[in-house]
């Protein structure tokens, strides 16, 4: 079957106006109104130069198909997934490549109550629409375009998850990364006895500064600077539209992914013993032994944001996270945020009278980890089949890509969905000198 190239797994994306333009944008918006059966759409937007165009694109797709649209916006892709259940719409779309460079754009898609939409749960069928151009709508009238602001319902949902009075006056740099991040930060510092030292604050097209994307270490440095430089207590940063946010403790280390899920399981489980908690396998030990001691109930799911939300939804768990710094929540439609993780640990680190390091150390002596390393190969399937042929000994997991257990090291090997790539995760326990040891001998025989 023809394929439209920006089509991806979990949303759109691609280059404009090349991949992705306000021709296709506005057909977009007819099929999705047409396929989810909409009487009402919100859409947001980041602050790429493209996505004032692309915005109004989609609006006037949705509204020429009968759609009503609640516009709101420069706003995060959590806002987005917070206003579709609170302003009861049949959908939500959030115009945003994230981290990618300036000439890219995308969009992400929500049906009602947040839940996602991507190719295997509806972008097939809208694809198929605009392919055989199955978009012609009888409407009785053309859909009605509101501009609405929700900044501060949405600073007041926030509020359910932690208590600004047990929050200690700590001293945090914030790193929007010229995103869409601080505008938000600067509603939210109203209510918080912190006091924020603002790196790249100012949301600029141009991302003079790098695109937006914390897990790139040169994008580290300028939030590493100003811990030093201000001695703060902790550093976060987060990515291009803030559904994602990373953490430095107050020495400037940058915290892998996988030790900050831990900490968010045990700070909600301090007031929520026996919930379940959703990991991915990736990395686990770390956190299976973490969540089973704060009285919780690990479930593991495979990655990526469709699987973990549906596997909240069917369990029901409080929380879930991945070690890409996504972090998922009930009390916010089972979907991920960049803020409210921010917030657990802020209260999490007062309650403790500790810092950060002093959280994390712990863990990364008792399960000390690689961290995701990507090797780009030619034929990534064979290659997952040898992986598998040669570790056949270790006891063998395929909930996603194979992970390999053995008493005091397990691996985790995945393919992208995207790229010809293998991703590769080892841990221990306890033995970095091991992890180190498998990790390079896994990557000899992956790039071999």
């Amino acid at each position: 079957m023809e394929r439209i190239t920006s089509f991806k797994a979990y949303d759109i994306r691609g280059i404009v106006p090349d991949e992705l333009n306000q021709n296709l944008v506005y057909k977009i918006g007819k099929a999705l109104a047409k396929y989810l059966g909409a009487k009402s759409i919100v859409i947001g937007k980041d602050i790429r130069k493209s996505s004032p165009e692309l915005s109004n694109a989609l609006a006037n797709g949705l509204s020429d198909a009968g759609c009503d649209v609640i516009d709101i916006g420069l706003c995060g892709t959590e806002m987005i997934y917070f206003a579709t259940p609170f302003l009861n719409a049949d959908g939500g779309v959030m115009i945003t490549a994230s981290h990618n460079p300036p000439q890219y754009n995308g969009l992400k898609f929500v049906k009602r109550n947040s839940v996602p939409l991507g190719y295997d749960s509806g972008l097939n069928e809208i694809e198929k629409m605009i392919l055989k151009d199955e978009l012609d709508i009888q409407v009785k009238e053309k859909g009605k375009v509101i501009q609405k602001n929700i900044m501060n319902d949405f600073i007041s949902h926030l509020g359910k998850f932690y208590d600004p009075k047990k929050i200690k006056p700590f001293k945090v740099v914030v790193n929007a990364g010229n995103g869409c991040a601080g505008p938000a930060l600067n509603e939210l510092e109203k209510f918080l006895p912190i006091k924020m030292i603002k790196v790249f604050f100012d949301p600029d097209p141009d991302f003079p500064n790098g695109v937006p994307n914390p897990l790139l270490p040169e994008n580290r440095k300028s939030t590493i600077d100003a811990i030093k430089e201000h001695k703060a207590d902790l550093g976060v940063a987060w990515d291009g539209d803030y559904d994602r946010c990373f953490f430095f403790d107050e020495n400037g280390n940058f915290i892998e992914g996988y030790y900050i899920v831990a900490l968010l399981a045990k700070s909600i489980l301090k007031n929520n013993p026996g919930e379940k908690i959703v990991y991915d396998p990736r990395l686990t030990w770390n956190t299976i032994d973490v969540v089973t001691k704060a009285g919780g109930i690990p479930v593991i799911s495979k990655s990526g944001h469709a699987f973990i939300k549906q596997k909240m939804r069917e369990v029901n768990a409080i929380y879930g996270g991945e070690m890409s710094a996504h972090h998922y929540f009930r009390d916010n439609s089972f979907s991920d945020s960049g803020l409210i993780p921010f917030l657990l640990v802020l209260q999490l680190l007062s309650e403790e009278d500790a810092k950060l390091s002093e959280l994390v150390d712990e863990m990364i002596k008792a399960y000390p980890c690689s961290g995701e390393i990507n090797s780009t190969i030619e034929n990534p399937a064979a290659k997952l089949a040898a992986i598998k042929e040669k570790y056949s000994d270790g006891k063998i997991d395929e909930i996603d890509g194979v992970s390999v257990e053995y008493p005091d090291w397990r691996f985790n090997v995945r393919m992208s969905n995207t790229e010809p790539l293998l991703r590769l995760n080892v841990e221990s326990k306890g033995n970095e000198k091991l992890m180190r040891e498998k990790t390079e001998e896994l990557l000899n025989f992956i790039r071999s």
